[in-house]
């Protein structure tokens, strides 16, 4: 991860764990997942400007991820830094 990208998470080195629960987390959303398939391609949301105030969990990594493919849990906010994604999440922030 470089030291560029914009992100506060807990530890960096839990984006590994973080990768493979998202993983699965996508089996369990085939709504999203076919929403990723069908508009990846086209990018209806190419120059939108988004923001969320969610719990960072690996539902909500998902969600990012086809949010940006369509244009705290610790280890899915470390997997969404690792990928380049702006975030700021750790368990048990609150400021």
């Amino acid at each position: 991860i470089s030291d560029k990208l914009p992100y506060k998470v807990a530890d960096t080195s839990l984006a590994s764990w973080g990768r493979k629960a998202l993983d699965i987390a996508e089996n369990e959303m085939p709504g999203l997942m076919r929403m990723r398939e069908m508009y990846s391609a086209s990018k209806p949301l190419k120059g939108s400007r988004m923001a969320g105030c969610l719990h960072m969990t690996v539902e909500t990594a998902v969600l990012i991820e086809t949010l940006v493919a369509l244009g705290a849990e610790d280890h899915a906010a470390a997997a969404i830094a690792k990928a380049g994604i702006p975030v700021y999440a750790w368990k048990g922030e609150t400021d």
